[in-house]
């Protein structure tokens, strides 16, 4: 941890005011903005520390929302995601309006109820550049876009891909009533595959059967 300067000293941790929810290192809270009509920011806090006069300050790292990121907002972006970025700040700590959770991804699509106060995140943001780490992430359905949690996708049975309703034809309340699915590519393959292993109903040639001859 870096040393603090002449007159400070570290904190390990800060009740944010009105409350008793007690914020330490590590922690994710939200931040009131100057905008009251924006939603607050979200930052991880970096450190605590407090000067002579008791004036607490928290050096932060901030997670940008996809609109404030260089590229925008785009469609296989969740409600609540969020890039944990290299942009780092010093901020009065009575800006904190409250504590808030930023899950993994993984974690994220687990969850059973998402909260107001719960977010996820799978990239890392250069403020500079407007990179990504990673750079790639796997592509579903047939449009090839990455996963959005807050939409619905249904799993084929054959090759295991995810789809989105839509891209197949069906309405939301379709995909949640179907009990099994299969792809287009998997159902026609599987047509195929049920035609090349169809029972033959007519005899062959070769069996065919002389008809018998009446007696006289």
């Amino acid at each position: 941890m870096a040393k603090t300067k002449p007159g400070k000293k570290d904190l390990d941790s800060y009740t944010i005011k009105g409350t008793n929810k007690i914020v330490r290192h590590g922690d994710c809270v939200l931040m009131r903005p100057s905008d009251s009509d924006k939603p607050p920011y979200v930052a991880r806090v970096e450190k605590i520390e407090a000067d002579h006069r008791n004036n607490v300050k928290v050096r932060v790292r901030w997670y940008y929302r996809p609109e404030e990121s260089i590229g925008g907002r785009r469609q296989f972006h969740g409600a609540k995601e969020l890039f944990l970025s290299d942009h780092f700040d010093v901020q009065s700590a009575h800006t904190i309006e409250g504590k808030c959770t930023v899950h993994t991804f993984k974690n994220y699509t687990k969850l059973e109820n998402v909260g107001a106060e719960d977010y996820f995140c799978r990239f890392e943001y250069k403020a500079a550049t407007g990179g990504f780490t990673p750079d790639r992430v796997a592509v579903y359905c047939k449009c090839e876009m990455p996963y959005n949690p807050d939409d619905l996708m249904v799993q084929c049975e054959g090759c295991k891909d995810w789809f989105h309703p839509s891209c197949m034809g069906m309405t939301i309340e379709e995909a949640k009533k179907l009990d099994h699915f299969l792809c287009s590519d998997c159902s026609s393959e599987n047509e195929a595959k049920r035609s090349l292993n169809a029972f033959p109903v007519s005899p062959s040639a070769e069996a065919k059967v002389e008809p018998k001859r009446r007696k006289r």
